[in-house]
């Protein structure tokens, strides 16, 4: 791995992006026969994949129904389906433990390297690049793409010329940027005759109104029921793991629903409810309280209340209903009780505004995906031009499956790219 210093280059394929995505597609384009070129801006490939999985690298979902497997894209699972065909989760798990990467699976089915090092990983792709005899650039950012009669003619590089016969752009999108993700293909895209998705942050906290949300900072909750509504209309529901912090949500069910929740907070206040028990219903949750006070008739309230619910949460729920903490269970009147479940099932926070692309864990928005061929991720528009990653306009929950996204892809880039004429 090298910084280009020669005037000109020319190559069969040039992947410009050392993420996920670029790596694969350098490698897959390779494999097939072609003399490769990656071109990285950043001192060292695969910076954004260190912080997957909080370092812990979520390779894949091992969600093997690619019926299933699709559904947790907010938009592009159909398009990703022949994708996933080709190389989905099996075929990722199985390209990691070839490279080495032994693998386990987690709750949700998300997938880790048994190492639960992110590092580990880039290594192997480091590994893989060199040994299929791939030309790494680092801090080679490119300057400018020369087009004519619809095709990529040259890109520059430093002032220095690359040309290839295919190019594939895995750009990335805005979310990171301090990871080299700061959308500068958008310009290239336009002026190529793409359209453009303008860009959002997806999988993103939220920020709330409610001030005594700070006094939860830290607070971890399991498994609870999240609901997104407006006007009193339920728009959005799932179920996951949530996190208070010092401005509002955060957790992989707040992430899941932060899209959705940015694009209602253009029309208006978006309320962000949480349910303790999205298992029982409310009649059964009222049940579960009365067989406890039966149980524990003199235990006081406070404590009662702390076999319910995480301790933090105690101060908060007796100032709400106005019920006293030292109070014996035996005497909360039947209406105390249904406020208590009624709270249980319903804590509702007003969302204010999403984190930024700082925060982001993904972009939603890019290439539009009409404007690319699902079985091949070549461009409609430009005839030697192919897409991979985060780029195209595609977006998934957490769990592995952006990262899933970006093998795919990138695979099949790759393949196309690779089948030098």
């Amino acid at each position: 791995m090298k910084v280009m210093k020669t005037e000109k280059k020319i190559f069969d394929v040039a992947v410009i992006g050392g993420g996920p995505a670029g790596m694969m597609a350098a490698i897959t384009a390779a494999e097939a026969g072609a003399r490769v070129v990656l071109l990285e801006k950043n001192k060292e490939l695969g910076k954004k994949l260190l912080l997957t999985g909080n370092g812990r690298c979520n390779l894949t979902n091992a969600e093997f129904n690619l019926r299933k497997l699709v559904d947790n894209y907010s938009r592009g699972g159909e398009f990703l389906f022949h994708a996933f065909s080709v190389f989905g989760p099996k075929e990722v798990i199985s390209f990691f433990e070839k490279l080495g990467i032994k693998t386990k699976v987690e709750g949700g089915n998300r997938v880790f390297p048994l190492s639960g090092n992110a590092g580990d990983v880039r290594e192997v792709l480091n590994k893989c690049l060199l040994k299929n005899k791939i030309n790494v650039f680092l801090e080679s950012p490119v300057s400018n793409v020369i087009l004519k009669d619809k095709k990529i003619k040259n890109i520059v590089v430093g002032g220095k010329e690359v040309v290839a016969k295919k190019y594939i752009f895995c750009i990335g999108g805005n979310s990171y940027p301090t990871t080299g993700s700061t959308g500068d293909g958008t310009k290239w895209l336009k002026n190529m005759g793409h359209g453009v998705v303008s860009p959002s942050p997806a999988l993103v906290p939220i920020k709330v109104k409610e001030d005594w949300v700070k006094d939860l900072q830290g607070l971890s909750l399991r498994e609870v029921g999240v609901t997104v509504a407006q006007n009193n209309k339920k728009q959005l529901q799932g179920v996951g793991d949530v996190l208070f912090t010092h401005f509002g949500l955060s957790g992989p069910a707040i992430l899941n629903v932060s899209k959705r929740v940015g694009e209602l907070l253009k029309k208006g206040e978006v309320i962000v409810c949480i349910d303790f028990y999205p298992t029982l219903n409310a009649e059964e949750l009222l049940k579960k309280i009365n067989e406890k006070i039966v149980q524990n008739p003199k235990i006081s309230v406070k404590n009662f209340l702390a076999d319910l619910m995480p301790q933090k949460l105690v101060p908060i729920f007796m100032q709400v209903i106005g019920i006293g903490g030292e109070k014996p269970t035996n005497n909360i009147i039947k209406s105390e009780r249904v406020s208590i479940a009624k709270l249980l099932k319903q804590v509702g926070v007003t969302a204010t505004e999403l984190l930024g692309f700082d925060s982001a864990m993904v972009t939603s928005g890019g290439v539009p995906l009409k404007e690319i061929d699902g079985k091949t991720m070549k461009s409609r528009i430009i005839d030697n031009l192919y897409f991979a990653g985060e780029i195209i306009d595609i977006d998934g929950k957490t769990g592995g499956f952006n990262l899933q996204a970006c093998w795919s892809t990138g695979y099949l880039a790759g393949k196309g790219a690779g089948g030098v004429n």
